[in-house]
């Protein structure tokens, strides 16, 4: 089983891998996930070595160095290496799930390839770049949890159980510029029938969902990696200027995103 990007294999006909000891391989199974832009692709191959994730109690740093691999522009150029550091976390950008910001060179082609530390292992999987007139080295990479996340719901499931409040919401405007607040979202419009059940109104306010805080968009998505669809979750809200409780029964959709003018590389290599 190989790791790559949904972006790299959706459209790829007779798609093949090539390790670093120049074999090929065709692709025998696929699954993927969109909404994190994660694939998993199967070849019938033995003896690959697997790659190893950061353990999960390691401490990821800014300004640690990192090294990004992939085939960038030119599948001449596979299993290139750039190194950079770590220039922030938890970004909140053009996806649903946080991501790792590096200043490792990021060019069309390294989608799906591994962000390592220096001991090797996988801290994430280059998946998006700030491209911008007078930006230089602006990449974002998935975090390792939720590349392990994901590709658990596709082993076990064959695609991601993503919960829904079956709500649409809006972050305040301090929350999507990105300063520091605890500003709550505001529901716009109610779209499943277990949200009207549960007596949510557009307007609304939501503060919490199961004791846990809630501001941004995001923050809900990396809630929901703990929940399944069918889940009851207890919400705090305020409806008509009064704080409320709401029990409602999660559903199977889509995870809400925020827009930024941040965009996938468009390469068509994935990488082992």
């Amino acid at each position: 089983w190989i790791i790559t990007n949904a972006h790299v294999i959706k459209d790829l006909q007779n798609a093949i891998v090539v390790t670093s000891d120049s074999k090929t391989y065709s692709v025998k199974e696929t699954y993927l996930d969109e909404v994190s832009d994660l694939a998993l692709i199967k070849i019938n191959a033995t003896h690959l070595k697997p790659a190893k994730f950061i353990p999960a109690n390691s401490k990821t740093v800014v300004g640690e160095k990192v090294i990004a691999i992939g085939t960038p522009i030119s599948f001449s150029l596979r299993n290139s290496a750039t190194v950079g550091v770590i220039s922030g976390l938890n970004r909140e950008v053009d996806a649903a799930y946080r991501l790792i910001q590096s200043d490792t060179a990021i060019n069309p082609g390294n989608s799906g390839g591994p962000l390592v530390n220096m001991k090797g292992e996988v801290l994430g999987i280059n998946s998006l770049k700030y491209s911008a007139v007078g930006v230089e080295n602006m990449g974002f990479s998935i975090p390792a949890n939720t590349v392990q996340y994901i590709m658990n719901q596709l082993l076990k499931y064959g695609e991601v159980q993503h919960p829904s409040l079956g709500l649409e919401l809006e972050a305040s405007w301090s929350t999507v510029v990105g300063l520091p607040t605890l500003d709550p979202l505001s529901v716009t419009k109610v779209v499943s029938s277990e949200a009207r059940k549960s007596g949510i109104a557009e307007e609304d306010v939501l503060y919490s969902i199961d004791g846990h805080r809630v501001v941004s968009l995001v923050d809900i998505n990396e809630l929901f990696k703990s929940y399944l669809p069918g889940a009851t979750v207890r919400l705090v809200m305020q409806s008509d200027g009064d704080i409320v409780v709401r029990k409602l029964v999660l559903t199977q959709g889509d995870p809400l995103l925020s827009g930024d003018d941040y965009e996938t590389d468009g390469d068509e290599h994935a990488e082992e």
